[in-house]
């Protein structure tokens, strides 16, 4: 899988999100009722990214863009936020990115969408088996962290 550069900064939180593809599909009924089921279970999220990137960053940028994932058509290992924290996501472009646009001096910004493989989601044992861990999380990391005997 390609990876992310390294040397490119993660998007910016201005104008940062995720809108998952609907999973449902929906049936009118005669009964003027409506019959609605699960389409399938690997269910694709689109994000909404922006990088602020100097000079460099941003030839790099393209260059990266265009020689590397061949002109955004290959899917890669992106570094992203979501409610889990910063993980990488197996993503790829949707179509190429809007700018460069010039900000400030020299800096330019770059706006995309991308598509994430799958939905970035807690696995199902966390919320069937264990939700109080997950929801007491921030105790537990105190506890383990600071008042667990070093041993």
């Amino acid at each position: 899988m390609i990876e992310y550069p390294k040397f490119l900064p993660l998007p910016q939180r201005k104008c940062y999100g995720f809108q998952s593809v609907s999973p449902i599909a929906h049936s009118d009924q005669q009964s003027g009722r409506a019959r609605q089921r699960r389409r399938f279970t690997s269910v694709p999220t689109v994000a909404t990214v922006t990088w602020l990137l100097n000079d460099t960053q941003a030839q790099l940028f393209e260059g990266w863009f265009e020689h590397i994932l061949l002109s955004g058509s290959l899917w890669f290992q992106c570094p992203l936020k979501t409610p889990l924290g910063v993980d990488d996501h197996r993503a790829h472009f949707i179509d190429i990115y809007d700018g460069p646009n010039l900000v400030g001096v020299s800096h330019w910004r770059f706006s995309a969408k991308v598509e994430l493989f799958k939905r970035p989601i807690l696995d199902v044992g966390w919320i069937i088996t264990v939700p109080d861990y997950v929801a007491m999380a921030d105790i537990f990391d105190r506890a383990i962290n600071h008042e667990w005997p070093a041993g």
